[in-house]
């Protein structure tokens, strides 16, 4: 099943489909978007649009039939709907067989310590007994909580500060659906976005740094500065996993780095936020490389073309007379746009406070790390005079 004809499904509608049919655009090659709503921000970008639920198996089975492969905004897919669909033939991109232990962050513990990949530890919330909650021996709080699936943009997490916060967690969940993990500490946060290829090649971006405000990513600095050892000690964990899982696609890790070395903290197996700088820096995005991936086409190396590149995070505001006004959004995009090499792109998403509404490259120029990081957090700052962080 599929069409030889180069088009490729995304099941999704947001701002990573949208920037998927925005490099397709520049390869010719035509995306059909399934989503819920028309107002989804893809819908206009796609060569077609098929009205849906995501999780609808009979709307996927429509857009198969048109595609040569299909493939996933995010990692909210109901996989055993959709085996049947891969059976007959549908070709997915990543397979549903290398998603299924990444769709569930319990299942993706457990592959980890499968790995002896080094990860926090971590306990099912159902293993500690309601009646008297307690950490396991050697934990102290604060203590991280996470939902096993659904979560993102912190939402999804607690920090549990005692033993009230674990006890009142319990009382409100389904302790089999959420994991707690042991508090790190780490100096920074980094990111790497891979990809592999149908013939198994592993390519990767640059190691990024991030920065997160209340779960939610602020910025991304890449390159990190990073020894050899550390860049490829997370090269090597990522070519574990997709090595492991036959996987087929773009990943992302993100990573905790401290004192204790470097842990993997979230897998997406997807495009990602902390990868956006690509689309300016970098000889092939991650959405250029789903792209190819998906639809089949030869697959170009990324390399960074350019020094190095800041990516800030556009957020609703919380000042609702801001939000609606036309004029003020306009007259705030045009001032982030005057910033020298800044790259601004809206989603056009209804802007509501927190959510993720944009976001802004700026290529940096200069060659030498410390000093590229200084001239990223001065713009930073221009970027945030113009466009508060809500969260701050």
């Amino acid at each position: 099943m599929g069409s030889a004809d180069g088009a490729i499904g995304v099941i999704g509608g947001g701002q990573l489909a949208l920037m998927l049919s925005e490099a397709a655009a520049s390869r010719g090659v035509d995306v059909w978007v399934q989503s819920t709503s028309e107002a989804d921000c893809a819908v206009a970008a796609s060569t077609r649009w098929v009205q849906a639920s995501p999780s609808d198996q009979t709307a996927t089975r429509e857009l198969a039939r048109d595609c040569c492969g299909i493939t996933f905004e995010n990692e909210w897919v109901t996989v055993d709907a959709l085996m049947p669909l891969e059976r007959q033939g549908v070709t997915f991109v990543p397979s549903l067989a290398s998603l299924v232990p990444l769709v569930n962050k319990l299942s993706q513990r457990k592959l980890l310590d499968d790995l002896s990949l080094p990860s926090p530890r971590w306990i099912c919330l159902a293993e500690i007994n309601p009646g008297s909650p307690a950490l396991p021996t050697g934990w102290t709080f604060p203590v991280m909580a996470k939902a096993a699936s659904g979560g993102y943009d912190g939402k999804g997490t607690q920090i549990l500060k005692d033993l009230n916060d674990l006890a009142h967690l319990m009382r409100n969940v389904r302790a089999q659906e959420w994991l707690l993990e042991a508090w790190v500490r780490f100096d920074r946060e980094l990111a790497l976005v891979v990809s592999r290829d149908r013939q198994g090649r592993i390519r990767h971006l640059p190691l990024a740094e991030t920065h997160q405000n209340h779960q939610i990513c602020d910025w991304v600095l890449a390159p990190a500065e990073a020894d050899p050892l550390l860049e490829a000690t997370a090269y090597n964990i990522a070519a574990s996993l997709l090595t492991r899982l036959g996987y087929v696609g773009v990943m992302a890790l993100e990573f905790f780095y401290g004192p204790e070395g470097l842990f993997v903290n979230e897998i997406a197996p997807r495009t990602h936020n902390s990868g956006h700088f690509s689309i300016e820096a970098c000889s092939s995005s991650q959405f250029d490389q789903q792209l190819c991936i998906t639809a089949g086409l030869p697959v170009p190396s990324t390399e960074l073309v350019v020094e190095g590149a800041l990516m800030v995070n556009l957020l609703g505001l919380h000042d609702a007379a801001a939000a609606g006004s036309d004029e003020n959004l306009k007259d705030r995009l045009s001032r982030l746009r005057s910033i020298p090499n800044a790259n601004v792109h809206w989603y056009g998403k209804q802007e509501l406070p927190g959510r993720k509404v944009g976001h802004v490259t700026v290529v940096l120029q200069e060659p030498k790390a410390e000093i590229r990081r200084q001239a990223a957090m001065t713009v930073l700052q221009q970027i945030r005079d113009v466009w508060p962080n809500p969260l701050d």
